[in-house]
């Protein structure tokens, strides 16, 4: 079995460090770079010029500096280099209204933010079962 890129989207360094620490004890994934937010996200993905080097799967989050989650997952959508890569949203405050507007958008899920190691493991695998 391959191992599958995941590019994050995290402002929190707390969140980010967390994410990097509990993805580095599973032999299935690779941590691509994590970014602050949308924008340097999308710099990122232009950066990359061999598409199979391209994240297989992609996590926002939704309360980001400069591009939040869902203006990224907008953006992404509508390129044709990136719109297929399936993309999580992921907040502290993952309501209705951010689910909905999610689902419009184009993600694959939409999920509150875990808080413990064990709710990382189970939102990755919720991920894997759902989009990748």
């Amino acid at each position: 079995m391959s191992k599958r890129k995941i590019l994050l989207a995290e402002d929190d360094e707390d969140d980010r460090l967390f994410f990097q620490d509990f993805l580095q004890s599973r032999n299935d994934v690779v941590l691509m770079p994590i970014v602050e937010n949308g924008v340097l996200l999308v710099d990122l993905l232009k950066c990359i010029e061999n598409d199979a080097d391209l994240p297989d799967l992609i996590i926002l989050d939704q309360n980001m500096p400069k591009q939040n989650g869902l203006q990224t997952l907008e953006f992404l959508k509508q390129d044709k280099r990136f719109n297929h890569i399936p993309i999580v949203i992921y907040s502290t405050y993952a309501d209705e209204n951010l689910i909905k507007n999610g689902f419009e958008k184009g993600a694959c899920i939409v999920l509150p933010k875990p808080v413990t190691k064990e709710g990382y493991n189970e939102m990755v695998e919720t991920v894997f079962k759902i989009c990748v």
